[in-house]
C-alpha cells in the first residue's frame, strides 16, 4: 500500500495520451502541455480504450512510474462528455476531500 502525505495534489489528464512514452516522456508532456511539474505532485494518465492508466511521481530521488491494466472493464471519468479549460485539473488531495 502507498501513503501519500497530506496536501500531496493529484492531477488526471481528462484526455487519452499515448501509452509508448515513459516516465519521462510523460513528465515532459505534463509539464508543457498541462502546465503541471510533476515533482509537484502526481499525474495520472489514461489509454484511449480506458483499461489502462499510468501514474507519474516524482519521490524524492527521481521519477517512478506505476502501470496499471485492467484485466476486464475500463476506468471510469467522471468528466465524460464535459469540457474543460485546460487538459489537467486537480482531481483528489491526499486528505480525501474533494
Amino acid at each position: 500500500m502507498l501513503t501519500a502525505p497530506a496536501g500531496l495534489m493529484i492531477y488526471v489528464a481528462t484526455r487519452p495520451v499515448d501509452f509508448r512514452k515513459g516516465a519521462d516522456g510523460l513528465a515532459l508532456l505534463a509539464k508543457e502541455t498541462l502546465g503541471h511539474d510533476p515533482m509537484k505532485g502526481v499525474v495520472v494518465f489514461r489509454a484511449k480504450r480506458a483499461d489502462r492508466v499510468k501514474i507519474v511521481v516524482w519521490d524524492g530521488s527521481g521519477l517512478v512510474m506505476y502501470r496499471k491494466r485492467l484485466d476486464g472493464g475500463r476506468f471510469m471519468s467522471s468528466h465524460r462528455g464535459r469540457r474543460h479549460a485546460g487538459e489537467c485539473h486537480a482531481a483528489v488531495r491526499a486528505s480525501g476531500r474533494h
